[in-house]
C-alpha cells in the first residue's frame, strides 16, 4: 500500500471513530508502528491531525466537523467533570446562554432547577435537558436546524439574540488557540456564537483539552474576550498558565 492511500485510509477512520491508536494502526495495515508514526506526522503537518500519546485525533476543519452522535462517545467522564466544575461559576446569573454540543448539553442538565433561571440557547438537545424545570424558562433561538449538531444558526438566530442582554454565556468552540482565538468550522456557527458573547455580560469557555492549540476556518473570539476557561488536566499546567496570561482564569478539573 502507497504512503497516500495508507494516509488516506488513517484520517479517514479517525474522522469515523473520533481518534486512532498507532498499535491498532500497524496491526490492522500490517505495517511497522514507526512507519504509521510517520504518517501521523505528514498528516499533522498538514493540519488534519493532532497526535497524542499512542496515536490521534482529527482536527475539525472547514472540510471536516464531528456531528453530535459523535461528540456523546469520546472523553464522556472528562466532558462531565467540565461541565460540573463550570457549572459553579454560574453565581448569581439569571440569564444564561448555553452554546451547542455535547458539553454544554451536560452543564445544562447541571444548572439549578431550584430558583428561576432563564436559558437561551440554539441547541435542541440542550434546550431538551433543560425544558422540564418548573423554575426554568427555556428561549430556543429560530433558524435553520443543522442536522450535524442539532442546532439553530442564520439570521434569524442571531437577530433573537441581538434584543437580549444575558449575564452569563457558557461557549465551547471545536478549537481554541493564544494566536488565533476560537474558531469554529461554519461560518453561520461562528456568527451566532460571536453574537451571543456580544450580548453576554460575563463568558466561560469550556473545553476538552483536545481543542486547545487547535484552529478552524472561522474565527469568532479571543481568548482575551473569557473570564474563564474549564478544561481537563490532559491540558499542562504550564500551557494553563499562558492561557492565563492573555486574561482568563483557568480551571483544569
Amino acid at each position: 500500500m502507497r504512503a497516500q492511500e495508507r494516509q488516506h485510509r488513517i484520517l479517514a477512520l479517525a474522522r469515523h471513530q473520533g481518534q486512532v491508536e498507532v498499535t491498532l494502526m500497524a496491526a490492522d495495515l500490517k505495517v511497522a508502528p514507526e512507519t504509521i508514526r510517520r504518517d501521523l506526522g505528514v498528516l499533522e503537518s498538514r493540519g488534519l491531525v493532532r497526535r497524542t500519546y499512542g496515536g490521534a485525533y482529527p482536527v475539525e476543519g472547514a472540510g471536516f466537523e464531528t456531528d453530535l452522535a459523535q461528540r456523546v462517545t469520546l472523553h464522556v467522564a472528562d466532558k462531565r467533570r467540565i461541565a460540573a466544575e463550570a457549572v459553579k461559576l454560574l453565581g448569581e446569573a439569571e440569564t444564561v446562554f448555553v452554546d451547542e454540543g455535547y458539553t454544554p448539553q451536560l452543564l445544562a442538565a447541571l444548572l439549578p432547577s431550584d430558583r428561576p433561571l432563564t436559558v437561551v440557547t440554539a441547541s435542541l438537545t440542550t434546550a431538551a435537558a433543560v425544558a422540564d424545570s418548573a423554575n426554568t424558562t427555556v428561549l430556543l433561538l429560530g433558524g435553520r436546524v443543522r442536522a450535524r449538531t442539532l442546532a439553530t444558526v442564520g439570521s434569524w438566530a442571531c437577530d433573537m439574540l441581538a434584543g437580549f442582554v444575558i449575564d452569563l454565556a457558557f461557549v465551547g468552540s471545536n478549537g481554541i488557540s493564544r494566536e488565533l482565538g476560537l474558531t469554529t468550522p461554519d461560518p453561520v456557527v461562528a456568527d451566532v456564537k460571536a453574537k451571543a458573547l456580544e450580548v453576554s455580560r460575563r463568558r466561560i469557555f469550556m473545553g476538552h483539552h483536545s481543542k486547545f492549540g487547535a484552529s478552524s476556518f472561522c474565527r469568532f473570539a479571543q481568548v482575551g474576550d473569557f473570564e474563564a476557561i474549564v478544561t481537563d488536566t490532559g491540558l499542562s499546567s504550564a500551557e494553563a498558565h499562558r492561557y492565563a496570561l492573555l486574561g482568563p482564569r483557568v480551571f483544569r478539573v
